[in-house]
């Protein structure tokens, strides 16, 4: 694919058009990296990036119970500082 250099401002840039920036989830910010002769732009992930739905499928499949063994006393008024 071959797009413009356009000018911004006192910089230049290029646009992307909406249908990569939806197949590929970039919103409004993307990591550049550069080598030799490339710039390569990634979408900038959060880091619990899907976590919610995880979550969900969980409950869903009855999978969220707690971690800890039901042996720890978990009452904070038990604890000792």
């Amino acid at each position: 694919m071959i797009l413009s250099v356009i000018a911004i401002g006192n910089s230049r840039g290029i646009r992307l058009p909406k249908t990569i920036l939806d197949q590929y989830n970039i919103s409004d910010k993307v990591e550049v990296e550069l080598s030799d002769n490339a710039i390569t732009l990634h979408a900038v992930r959060t880091p619990r990036d899907g976590w919610a739905e995880q979550m969900k499928l969980m409950h869903e499949r009855g999978e969220d119970t707690l971690a800890l063994p039901e042996s720890i006393d978990s009452t904070p008024e038990q604890w000792e500082w």
